[in-house]
């Protein structure tokens, strides 16, 4: 009991944030009855909740559930009976755990305050910051936190409604949600899902409706259908700001019955749909770089496909603002294309922009209006539909001022075709229009209306017909009249019933009369009390000169203008107007008065006799008892108003109305004047950025180009350098050889050292002897190979063209091949000619040279003498011994050593001339023709 005292005593503050939870508890429960029993927001026991705003959040985040409970309880108390101020301060510290850990909560009264304290949260301020809080939670690990949060928006929007919480950021989430693992968090966002039809309908699909499953969708229409039968939805909670502005309604005008018509109007186009929902899509930076290209195609095929792609970019619900003159002049063209397929495509195309953009779009009006009106005379119905459909959204996005002036000019078209489709189109934007027209613009469409009545087809009479039923829709039966004074009974009869099945948005109201004016006129004698003296004394200077202006015949015209007058004027006013034909008497009536007061009961007698009388009146009142001059005092006290002078005042305030009317419509022509001539310069701007950008592209493709023919240019000078290297070394090579030769023709003998056999250096065996024989009298001579015919014609060789192989003559293919068949080879029949011959001498292998005309290997040329053999024609070692062997006992063949050296030499230089010619071409094949050369030189590569 001791510590329950000192605790007790300690100060509410240190008690909220203490160790024990009783005493925590108890410092809840004492916190919410002193809020409870405040006299106002200002009490000082709101203070120290509001200068320390984060005892909220350790009471809200209580780890003993009963403390936490009577925590939540006290601070809904404290957002009811406190101050807006300390409420915004709290919600930051105070939301976020109780979405955590309290919504989630296992005790029901716990759930219950903790979503008391969120909607009163958002009953003090608005519900943005609140939900902002909850989002968060729904990516939390517990199952069971997500679908307490879930649930607590679904009561958020179910109090408050989709016009004071905004819906979208939850939207998005929706997906996610849906494919939740969880079945409890899957079940809540099913509930929150119908929450949004309930205010929304089908203007929430287009935000998540394609990314849920085929069942999810069905299970949802199931949902849905049970929704429509219910009525509109009601918020059920409001605002604080909403209470104050309803407890303000009626003492500011709770008698005005035309403010409560214009506020039940006004609520209307309140209603969200689906470009409200919806984020922007960019358009432009999603179409295809040839759409413009394939647009303006020969190929009607190519045209309608572009508009297809186009039209799956547009068919969003929003779009992106932008620069979209290029593309409506594109499809403005295209309703001239022969191809109604085209044509269609195009409608539907400039209806989906003029959706997405909405109010944007109406700069593109003038660009296609008239030519989807100069296309409405194709006949089939689909291309008419969608032509309507396209003119229905443009007109949405402007004003049937706008468009009255090209619908005017098109219902006197040549076509009717033309005609009837503009007649209809005038139709449906009286029907949807919400501003009435002004009495120009009745005038005019009247006037072509009436032209309809008289054509020879029915569907256009019937069209002038219902045009003029919904005009009297608009501005009433009786503002009608006059126009179809002239009309006869048919006609008429026609219009009426247009007029009664007509269905309008816009009416013309009568504007509330001046306060004054709407009094009654029994009550005249209290009302114009207070205002009696301030009219009197103008009165009073003003007799003199009424009286001297005021002839026997004036009351005669007078009447006239009033009674005109009096027709855009209430009721109200008619007596009054009465009494302008003689202002001057009621004022003499009105001094008089004042002197004997005395007989107010003969006042009801005289009074309709003054109102039809007049000076007659007057007269015969004077001689009659004193009751006569005191019958009129009120109504008289209005009349001074209405003097001569009054009356000048206002034929001049008409004219000068009359003025401002005609430089209103002037101005509006100079601001239509303008707007078309910015139009222009927008288009003539888009163009030439147009044309600009494509200068640039252009201008970057060719540097591209430059950078690449550089890029080749310098690959082709390596090459060159590669090839220029390579022909020097050729060069030296073929140096060698003919030296080579010039040393062998030097040397005499075939038997010496420097001497070559025959056979060593000719490619063929072309023996005299041989050929006698007729042993091999068939082969192919291998020195004709050496020439380009037979280079072009290798039947034998079986490489393809292009391979460097097959430019080298078969004995280069072939030598260094010691291992292949030489079946149909030249040069294994070479060798076997050479190996079956023994009588022919050998030549040594010391120094046999590789190819045509290589250098002699070093390490065998200063071996046994005068025969040489070639080991790059692939000969086989014994064949190339027992030739070597051979080679002492042929003195003939030595000597026309030196002519086959001549011939393969020349045959070298020939070949390196076709290779110059050439090396541009074929600069792949360098390095297989080098090797191929370096082996007829004699090197191993």
């Amino acid at each position: 009991m001791a510590e329950e005292e000192d605790y007790s005593s300690l100060p509410l503050t240190d008690r909220w944030v203490h160790k024990v939870w009783k005493v925590r508890k108890q410092a809840y429960e004492e916190a919410a009855q002193q809020f409870e029993k405040t006299p106002d927001e200002y009490d000082p026991a709101f203070r120290p909740f509001v200068q320390d705003p984060g005892l909220w959040k350790s009471a809200a985040a209580d780890s003993n559930v009963a403390a936490q409970q009577e925590g939540l309880a006290a601070l809904c108390a404290f957002l009811k009976f406190g101050s807006r101020d300390g409420a915004l301060r709290a919600r930051q510290n105070a939301v976020p755990p109780i979405v955590e850990k309290c919504l989630s909560s296992t005790r029901a009264a716990t759930k219950a305050s903790a979503l008391e304290a969120l909607l009163l949260f958002i009953e003090v301020d608005v519900p943005g910051p609140v939900i902002e809080d909850i989002l968060p939670v729904l990516s939390n690990k517990q199952p069971k936190v997500v679908a307490a949060a879930v649930n607590a928006l679904t009561q958020i929007y179910h109090n408050y409604g989709c016009k004071i919480a905004d819906p979208k950021p939850v939207l998005k989430l929706l997906p996610k949600l849906f494919s939740h693992a969880d079945k409890n968090v899957r079940a809540e966002t099913t509930s929150l899902a119908v929450e949004f039809y309930r205010w929304l309908r089908d203007a929430m699909k287009p935000m998540f409706w394609n990314d849920l499953k085929p069942t999810q969708q069905n299970d949802l229409e199931a949902q849905f259908e049970k929704v429509k039968a219910e009525g509109a939805p009601k918020q059920e909670r409001l605002l604080r700001s909403q209470q104050a502005e309803k407890e303000r309604a009626p003492a500011g005008g709770g008698d005005d019955e035309y403010a409560e018509d214009d506020g039940g109007d006004a609520e209307e186009p309140g209603e969200l749909d689906a470009f409200d929902l919806a984020e922007p899509q960019d358009v432009l930076g999603k179409l295809p770089k040839d759409f413009f290209d394939n647009l303006g195609s020969s190929k009607w095929k190519e045209r309608k496909e572009a508009l297809e792609a186009l039209y799956a970019l547009v068919n969003v619900p929003r779009i992106k603002e932008s620069d979209y003159g290029e593309i409506n002049r594109c499809l403005a063209k295209c309703m001239k294309d022969a191809n109604i397929a085209v044509v269609t495509q195009a409608a539907q195309c400039i209806e989906a922009l003029a959706k997405g953009l909405r109010k944007g779009y109406a700069k593109y009006r003038s660009t296609v209006m008239q030519p989807i009106m100069e296309r409405l005379k194709e006949k089939k119905q689909t291309v008419a539909d969608a032509l309507g459909a396209a003119l229905d959204a443009v007109f949405l996005t402007t004003d049937l001022t706008e468009c009255l002036e090209d619908i005017t000019a098109y219902l006197v078209h040549k076509n009717p075709q033309v005609k009837e489709g503009t007649m209809k189109f005038l139709v449906r934007c009286l029907r949807t229009t919400r501003d009435v027209p002004s009495k120009q613009e009745i005038a005019s469409i009247v006037e072509s209306a009436k032209k309809l009545l008289a054509e020879s087809s029915e569907t256009l009479r019937s069209g002038g017909a219902e045009i003029l039923g919904t005009i009297m829709k608009i501005i009433g039966e009786r503002a009608m009249n006059p126009h179809i004074d002239g009309l006869d009974d048919i006609r008429k009869t026609k219009i009426k019933e247009f007029y009664d099945k007509a269905e309008v948005k816009a009416k013309d109201k009568p504007k509330p009369p001046p306060p004054a004016a709407r009094a009654p006129p029994g009550g005249a004698a209290k009302k114009p009390g207070p205002g009696g003296p301030k009219k009197g004394p103008p009165a009073r200077l003003m007799k003199p000169a009424a009286a001297a202006a005021a002839p026997p015949p004036a009351p005669e015209p007078a009447p006239a203008p009033l009674r005109r007058h009096g027709r855009d004027r209430p009721a109200s006013s008619a007596c009054p107007s009465l009494a302008w034909a003689s202002p001057p008497p009621p004022m003499e009536e009105e001094e008089e008065a004042e002197e004997p007061a005395s007989p107010p009961p003969a006042r009801p007698g005289l009074r309709p006799g003054l109102g039809r009388g007049g000076l007659a009146g007057r007269s015969l009142a004077k001689p009659a008892a004193p009751a006569m001059p005191a019958e009129p005092p009120s109504p008289p006290r209005t009349t001074p108003t209405f003097s001569a002078i009054d009356r000048a005042e206002l034929e001049e305030l008409r004219m000068a109305n009359e003025r401002l009317l005609k430089q209103l419509d002037d101005a509006r022509h100079d601001r239509q004047k303008l707007m078309s001539e910015i139009q222009e310069l927008k288009n003539q701007n888009a163009t030439l950025i147009e044309d600009h950008t494509r200068d640039v592209l252009s201008i970057k493709a060719k540097e591209t180009q430059l950078v690449r023919a550089k890029s080749d240019a310098e690959a082709a000078e390596q090459a060159n350098e590669r090839l220029k290297r390579e022909l020097n070394r050729l060069k030296q090579a073929l140096a060698k050889a003919e030296a080579l030769n010039a040393q062998l023709s030097a040397g005499g003998t075939p038997g010496s050292p420097g001497g070559l056999g025959f056979r060593a250096m000719s490619p063929t065996f072309n023996d005299p002897a041989v050929a006698v024989s007729g042993a091999r009298s068939h082969r192919m001579s291998m020195a004709s190979t050496l020439s380009e015919e037979r280079e072009a014609m290798d039947p034998g060789a079986g490489l393809p063209p292009h391979h460097p192989l097959a430019r080298v003559s078969p004995d280069l293919r072939y030598s260094g091949s010691n291992a292949s068949s030489g079946r149909a080879s030249p040069a294994r029949g070479y060798r076997r000619e050479v190996s079956l011959e023994e009588k022919e001498p050998p030549l040594m292998r010391g120094s046999a040279v590789d190819g045509y005309g290589g250098r002699p290997d070093s390490r065998t040329s200063q071996g046994s003498g005068a025969g040489q053999s070639l080991s790059g024609l692939g000969r086989p070692q014994s064949t190339a011994s027992a030739t070597s062997s051979a080679a002492g006992g042929q003195a003939n063949s030595g000597m026309e050593s030196w002519k086959r050296a001549a011939e393969v030499t020349s045959q070298l230089r020939a070949r390196i001339e076709q290779m110059r010619a050439r090396q541009a071409s074929r600069e792949g094949d360098h390095g297989d023709l080098s090797a191929a050369m370096a082996r007829a030189n004699g090197r191993r590569i």
